[in-house]
């Protein structure tokens, strides 16, 4: 579990193919303190376990799912990118509950100055808009940040100097490419929702083969 509050950016050093999918090694220095083979790191919003690490630098690997589903294989060597290892329990929550995985890729498009922050306008797919709320949270290339506004098609977040100066966003163009996770609660509310949809009324007849169809026998 992460909180989608960035502890560095990273520098991709090489990528490597490997028969099941790619291998990263990332530059880095923060998220190398205290770190152990198996440790969970997010890179732009995905997590990956370690496989390796050395004093400078830490290697993952990508499954062709992950290439699939992320714009982690777009990555080349030279491109930064937004780091986080996992939060410990008795840290706080400075985002939100953020789980590493990425529910969809998102567009950028429009990119606005508002005084001294930036306003990204970012297309998003169905499966994270339904998600989306003002003032609600989500997470972009691993940053949580709030909803401004929702439109038919995205939603609006707005990028402070801190923000835009220690994550990729600060660098994000129309037209680019980031990795979207949706709030995980609001997932959690239309899961339970869903089934309690699924209560019987008190016009069902509850027997043998009401039981028998939702496994409870």
């Amino acid at each position: 579990m992460f909180t989608g509050i960035i502890e560095e950016m990273g520098v991709i050093k090489a990528v490597a193919k490997i028969a099941q999918g790619s291998g990263l090694a990332i530059l880095a220095k923060t998220v190398l303190e205290g770190l152990v083979t198996g440790d969970s790191v997010t890179v732009n919003g995905a997590c990956l376990t370690v496989v390796s690490f050395d004093t400078t630098q830490f290697r993952v690997e990508l499954s062709p799912e992950t290439v699939k589903v992320t714009t982690l294989g777009a990555l080349k060597a030279g491109d930064p990118v937004n780091l986080e290892r996992a939060m410990r329990l008795n840290d706080r929550l400075g985002g939100h509950l953020v789980t590493g995985h990425v529910d969809g890729v998102g567009t950028v498009r429009a990119r606005a100055q508002d005084a001294d922050a930036l306003q990204l306008l970012i297309e998003a797919p169905r499966e994270v808009l339904r998600y989306c709320v003002a003032k609600g949270a989500v997470t972009v290339d691993g940053i949580s940040l709030t909803v401004n506004e929702v439109t038919e098609r995205g939603f609006r977040v707005t990028i402070i100097p801190h923000t835009a100066k220690v994550t990729t966003l600060g660098a994000k163009q129309v037209g680019d490419a980031v990795n979207l996770e949706a709030d995980l609660i609001g997932k959690y509310v239309e899961r339970l929702l869903r089934e309690r949809e699924g209560v019987p009324r008190p016009d069902t007849q509850i027997d043998r083969e009401y039981l028998s169809r939702r496994g409870l026998i």
